[in-house]
């Protein structure tokens, strides 16, 4: 199939410097804001917990919020998921437990009442805030059900009190898990929503009925991953870098490289703008956009560089950017039915698609955009820059032989 049925003959490169200008203006405004604002962190990343509720009664985002908050939540995220009538959302907390160094201090003050009225308290581990965790140890053996019912009665909610064992020094060990926080958000909606509970035929349902599925995940381990997926960003470009090199030359590896880099940076700041605008955020999924991304912008990197190789053999002599510009007229008709068949396949997702489907499929429609963009305005233009810095330094080095001979 053929799209362009006459060659073009389009100066491309001619508006090199044009395109060069305005690129670096919007990647510099976009990093100046990733540094200032930052994006919106989603769970994966920042940590937290994500919790799916479904409603069975018509409520909106902004209702589901306030009563969040009505419950005692402090500062809830909800948005909603497919379409209005599934009255479907995520709604997501900071931190995974509800142990904080308040409830921590009255769980100890419990804890040592209850043992000292029961063989005495022998000591205490720092308690760990990020899982939830207090560990003590006790003289005496204690009866775990009720040091979870003392420690509940001082507001202090418990998954579980677990017995560890008898220490062979002397003592015995145990370990008080805090409640998760989705257990905080079930019971802070069921206390201030205005039907706690609804009829669904003979059965009645509650909050706990709704709950979809949840999520935690550790601020140790959002960081681990935001860290691991940076790092697999930069191992994808180091490794498309070096390929590029040994299959063409040194002097196109720089070019491709910056073309990634500035997809990478756009796309990025596809976020930035959805997360300040719509609370779009930035997670897991994300980075798989940029990667592919990645791989799709070098694709239509190589098929110009490839042209451009052979255009070369072919005109020996003719200058690099007519060279270019032949190249890319030649590839015209592949490069539109390649990223248009792409973009037609987004739509589907874009229209249909909600929550991280939808930021993805825009992430790539916007990532095949300039992925296009920069083959021809970001590659190009560097690998003429460099082609003409080693004339120079050739033109150089020839005066300098030839001023050698004369003084000779």
């Amino acid at each position: 199939m053929q799209i362009i049925k006459h060659k073009t003959n389009i100066d491309f490169i001619g508006k090199r410097r044009i395109a060069l200008f305005i690129s670096s203006i919007l990647n510099l405004a976009i990093v100046v804001g990733i540094a200032v604002v930052g994006f919106k962190l989603g769970v994966d990343f920042a940590g937290g917990t994500l919790v799916e509720l479904k409603f069975p009664y018509a409520i909106d985002a902004q209702t589901v919020r306030e009563a969040a908050v009505k419950g005692g939540l402090h500062e809830p995220q909800v948005q909603g998921i497919g379409p209005t009538e599934a009255h479907s959302f995520l709604l997501r907390m900071g931190g995974v437990t509800q142990l904080t160094e308040e409830t921590a201090k009255s769980a100890e003050a419990s804890i040592r009442s209850y043992a000292d009225s029961h063989g005495g308290l022998a000591s205490f581990a720092s308690p760990d805030l990020n899982n939830g965790i207090l560990n003590f140890r006790s003289k005496a053996k204690l009866a775990t059900a009720e040091l979870k019912t003392a420690i509940e009665s001082s507001g202090s909610k418990v998954k579980e009190v677990r017995e560890l064992g008898e220490v062979q020094g002397g003592g015995f060990d145990y370990q008080v898990v805090s409640a998760g926080m989705a257990d905080k958000i079930q019971e802070a909606l069921a206390a201030a929503l205005a039907q706690p509970t609804f009829k669904v035929g003979d059965k009645e349902t509650g909050v706990k009925d709704w709950v979809q599925r949840v999520e935690y995940v550790g601020p140790q381990v959002g960081k681990q991953l935001r860290n691991k997926g940076v790092m697999a960003l930069l191992y994808a470009m180091v490794a498309i870098l070096i390929y590029v090199a040994f299959r063409f030359d040194l002097k196109f590896g720089p070019g491709a490289l910056m073309a990634m880099l500035h997809d990478v940076i756009m796309v990025a700041g596809y976020y930035l703008v959805a997360g300040i605008v719509a609370g779009r955020e930035f997670n897991l999924t994300s980075i798989a956009a940029l990667l592919t991304i990645l791989g799709y912008s070098i694709n239509d990197t190589i098929v110009i560089y490839d042209r451009i190789r052979e255009e070369m053999a072919r005109f020996k002599g003719k200058p690099l950017p007519e060279i270019i510009n032949i190249a890319v007229n030649d590839t015209l008709s592949r490069t539109i039915l390649t990223s248009g068949v792409t973009a037609l396949s987004l739509m589907g997702l874009l229209i249909f698609g909600v929550g991280e489907i939808f930021d993805f499929a825009a992430a790539m429609l916007i990532g095949i955009i300039v992925g296009t963009y920069s083959s021809v305005y970001i590659a190009s233009p560097l690998t003429i820059w460099l082609d003409e810095l080693e004339h120079q330094k050739q033109a150089r080095g020839n005066n300098n032989n030839t001023m050698k001979t004369k003084t000779a």
